[in-house]
């Protein structure tokens, strides 16, 4: 799994990069500010060190300068006796020129040729190494001559020793430390989110979510849970419609029912008849389609072999053809009046249209979650493919076996698919390569709590 499809993921890469980002970049300009610093001091204190050393050899007498120079601290110069300059030449560099202003026109500064051999040597990884050096000529008040080399300043970089590495890696561990803490802390609302609107697909009577945190998710948080209550509110309003209306129908119906019985043609009273049995199937299926919409009825831990060996021994005591192989062994959390209802609408359409019923089951893994897959075959003419995503719409039914002179009123897989969606499932159809129709319930398997 890639970590930067996630949003926590791409967090946490941005907190981390950006942190690192900052912290070379001080250290450049750090590391830049000490080098304009040295260079700074070298332009003044160097200056005034070399105007010292200059001014100290020439009180000096002649025969013990060599003594002294040989002696006298370098501090990054070095004064050496040259041939006497009698050359005309002006001060070139910016040190030179401050030095020559500091001494005064008694004494004359020049700049020499550089020459890399006759700069000072520094060690660069245990080698003696030359370093590019100012060379200037200074003619003394005897008309001797004085060679100050004049070293850059050294490279403001730190030595790379282990323990800087030692701590390079605890100070990106402790970044990403924190990071992943902001990341987590950050994500960790949008998670709860997420996971509560996934719920919501699965029971609307879910309870709201708790108004806490920071002002934006505790503002996020009760503009959920106010379309929750109105989606819920919608909803009840049209279930209790359908179910006020389709219980209302049932009493004139009724009578309607006993006052047919009267009628004296045999032929038109069992065909009202029968239009009349219609019209109360749709009734008794309306109901079973609000309760499917609107269930109260509370999630129980459900060993599903029970409720399948139960579900398929009503159906062969009712004379149908049903069979079950196989065992699961997986314990679901379901409502078991719903789940009945649903299985039992799933077996009635097989043994209608296909004749039989066969069951199986089979343990899937999807996306890390484990799956239980409730198969349903029959040995029908099948549904075509272009309309076994219509079957599940309301009252919608197939003109040739699948019609309502069999009985079908188009409610019984919109029932079923409720359901299984209550459940956080899924119903699937396919034809089988032999003939018939396969039913696909699909429901997560989740441990007892």
């Amino acid at each position: 799994m890639n970590i930067f499809k996630s949003m926590s993921g791409r967090v946490f890469a941005i907190l981390l990069l950006g942190v690192v980002s900052a912290t070379l970049l001080t250290g450049w300009l750090t590391f830049g500010e000490r080098q304009k610093t040295i260079a700074q001091f070298r332009d003044s204190h160097a200056v005034e060190r070399a105007e010292q050393l200059v001014l100290a050899v020439d009180a000096l007498p002649a025969e013990n300068r060599q003594a002294f120079l040989d002696t006298a601290p370098r501090l990054g110069l070095r004064v050496t006796t040259l041939p006497q300059v009698s050359s005309d030449q002006v001060p070139e560099s910016p040190y030179a020129v401050a030095l020559s202003e500091r001494l005064g026109k008694t004494f004359k500064v020049i700049s020499l040729p550089q020459k890399l051999e006759d700069c000072p040597k520094r060690p660069r990884e245990h080698k003696q190494v030359h370093i590019p050096c100012e060379a200037l000529g200074i003619t003394l008040h005897d008309g001797s001559a004085l060679k100050l080399m004049i070293l850059p300043p050294r490279n403001p970089m730190p030595p790379l020793r282990n323990d800087f590495f030692l701590y390079l890696l605890l100070f990106l561990s402790i970044i990403a430390v924190l990071a992943y803490l902001v990341s987590r802390m950050t994500m960790r609302p949008l998670n709860q989110l997420a996971q509560a609107a996934t719920d919501l697909g699965h029971d609307i009577n879910r309870p709201a979510l708790p108004e806490r945190g920071t002002t934006e998710i505790v503002q996020a948080t009760k503009a959920f849970n106010a379309m929750q209550a109105r989606i819920r509110q919608h909803i009840q309003q049209r279930t209790h419609m359908l179910a006020a209306i389709t219980h209302d129908l049932q009493t004139p119906l009724t009578r309607l029912r006993l006052r047919l019985e009267k009628v004296g043609d045999q032929e038109l009273r069992d065909k009202l008849i029968g239009d009349l049995s219609d019209m109360q199937m749709m009734v008794r299926e309306g109901l079973d389609l609000a309760r499917s919409m609107d269930s109260h009825e509370s999630l129980k831990a459900l060993d599903l072999d029970s409720l399948l060996d139960s579900v398929c021994i009503d159906a062969s005591d009712a004379g149908q053809d049903v069979s079950l192989s196989g065992k699961s062994g997986v314990t679901v959390m379901a409502r078991p009046q719903s789940l009945r209802r649903c299985l039992n609408n799933l077996i009635d359409n097989a043994v209608k249209y296909g004749h039989h019923a066969r069951l199986s089951m089979e343990t899937v893994e999807a996306a890390g979650n484990r799956l239980i897959h409730i198969l349903i075959r029959d040995g029908g003419s099948g549904i075509p493919a272009d309309q076994q995503g219509k079957v599940f719409e309301p009252f919608y039914r197939i003109e040739s076996s699948r019609s309502r002179h069999t009985g079908g009123t188009g409610l019984g897989l919109t029932i079923a698919q409720n359901i299984a969606q209550q459940h956080g499932g899924s119903l699937q159809l396919s034809n089988l390569p032999e003939g018939g129709l396969q039913v696909l319930l699909s429901l997560p398997i989740k441990p007892a709590s």
